[in-house]
């Protein structure tokens, strides 16, 4: 199957050769020339790791042995063999995501995107070296590290804003071990960081005898095995005699750069019979207006909340969205265009119903979600993360404002551990300063275990220390 980029059909690859390349060379995004159509029906009853072999093997098929590279991904590596659970709470089924190496969503990408690049470099024959480049929000930082960490022939950086992590995020990517590994905290916020990536992707040229590759969502490899947990939680309801085949069921999904809620489209888009996706934002919510208005607009100040891995103002997988449902790759660099001079664009009205049908956004800011977090404990003994209770939250918003009945899934993200003072505080209880004195608090509060991951964690040295302004990040990589 051919790839091509979001701005230019002829901008053409191999799939092997757009997850090594990650970005398209004008700065579009791979997708697949068709998505395909599968026997969803008979794959919603696969347990995990067969499920995951045919979903991704669907989407890139030239990458083999698709079977062989998924054991490796998975096997030991998630508290159990399903990989992706799913838990029933009160009114809603939550999808947990969070039971991999880092306690978060982006492990289930992150463990087997080294084994897509890695077989895709040896298929087509490169030698040259690889280097990851990716920017974090909080969570894909330490995912990749720890995915990539060690890999023959790769590199990885990551570059993290200063402050815009939480403590345990950030403990969890500055005491990463690895010869291959290096981070750096960049003075600015995400989206800083992640224009200073592709800048440098820009700049490749300088860099010769180096390929360089994303471990972001904006790499088809990556989003590729996170449509697997939309088929495995439909099939989840469907043995649990919760629905019958062909019934339609919603996902709330809190998202940044709109990577989780694409995969659920594409699963949708595949043959699964997926109903509304909710987009759940947090006070950055640029993707709630885009949704109900048609324009995308970052001309706005980035607020630090609560959920940090959605603080984010510029959404690169909408990119994707765009394309698929317009097929017009002019139309979408025009409007990639407009939001890189202008700050700005504006869809047409087609194609903003078009989406509408599909899609519904909400927001969610600090308070109200603290008190989701709060009273989903209290009523149904379940244990949310910020970022959970904003999907929570607008999952509820939206039966409100819809009358919609339809089984309701809510995406778990990442563990409440990762963000202990903040759900500390959402239950009442006083806080410590130390973040990690707010786990042990919280494990005391709740019961609820800490994942292995991340006991021990501050004991460990801090390795990577420096912090630059991103000017610098482009002298960063070449000095490595």
């Amino acid at each position: 199957m051919f790839c091509h980029s979001t701005r230019d059909k002829n901008r053409r690859a191999g799939c092997a050769q757009a997850v090594l390349e990650g970005l398209a060379p004008d700065g579009g995004l791979y997708v697949p020339e068709k998505i395909p159509q599968v026997d969803a029906k008979a794959w919603v009853n696969l347990p995990f790791l067969p499920l995951a072999a045919q979903v991704i093997s669907s989407v890139l098929p030239e990458i083999s042995p698709m079977e062989e590279l998924v054991d490796k991904a998975y096997t030991g590596k998630f508290s159990g063999p399903e990989v992706t659970p799913t838990v029933q709470a009160g009114p809603f089924t939550v999808l947990e995501l969070f039971h991999g190496p880092t306690g978060a969503f982006k492990d289930v990408a992150l463990c087997m995107l080294p084994q897509l690049l890695t077989a895709a470099k040896s298929q087509n024959g490169m030698e040259e070296d690889i280097l990851i480049l990716t920017a974090t929000s909080g969570d894909t930082g330490k995912a990749a590290l720890e995915g990539f960490r060690d890999v023959p022939g790769v590199k990885i950086c990551v570059f993290y804003p200063q402050g815009g992590v939480s403590p345990v995020q950030e403990a969890q990517m500055v005491t990463q071990e690895g010869r291959n590994v290096f981070v750096f905290g960049v003075k600015g916020n995400f989206d800083d960081a992640q224009s200073g990536v592709k800048h440098i992707f820009a700049a490749a040229g300088k860099m010769p005898g180096v390929r360089l590759s994303t471990a972001n969502s904006m790499n088809l490899g990556r989003l590729a095995p996170q449509i697997t947990y939309y088929f495995k939680a439909y099939g989840d309801l469907l043995k649990r005699g919760e629905i019958a085949w062909g019934q339609k069921v919603n996902f709330s999904v809190p998202t940044g750069n709109f990577g989780d809620i694409l995969a659920g489209y594409m699963a949708k888009e595949m043959g699964l019979p997926v109903g509304r996706l909710i987009c759940a934002s947090n006070e950055n919510n640029v993707l709630t207006d885009f949704l109900t208005t048609g324009v995308y607009d970052r001309r706005r100040p980035l607020r630090k909340t609560i959920s940090p891995s959605m603080d984010i103002l510029v959404s690169s997988n909408l990119e994707r969205l765009l394309y698929f449902v317009s097929g017009d790759t002019a139309l979408v660099k025009g409007l990639m265009s407009k939001l890189t001079r202008d700050g700005h664009y504006t869809l047409p009205e087609a194609l903003l119903r078009a989406i509408q049908t599909q899609f519904w956004g909400g927001w969610c800011g600090d308070g109200r979600g603290k008190a989701a977090i709060r009273r989903v404990y209290q009523d149904y003994g379940y244990l949310c993360d910020p970022h959970t209770a904003a999907g929570w939250a607008v999952a509820e918003e939206y039966r409100a404002a819809t009358g919609d009945e339809a089984p309701m899934v809510v995406l778990s993200t990442a563990s409440a551990y990762k963000f202990p003072e903040a759900v500390l505080s959402a239950l009442g209880e006083d806080c410590p300063e130390n973040g990690f004195a707010a786990m042990a608090r919280l494990h005391e509060r709740t019961g609820v275990p800490v994942p292995q991951s991340l006991l021990g964690l501050e004991r460990k040295p801090r390795l990577h220390t420096r912090v630059i302004p991103k000017e610098e990040m482009l002298s960063c990589v070449l000095g490595l």
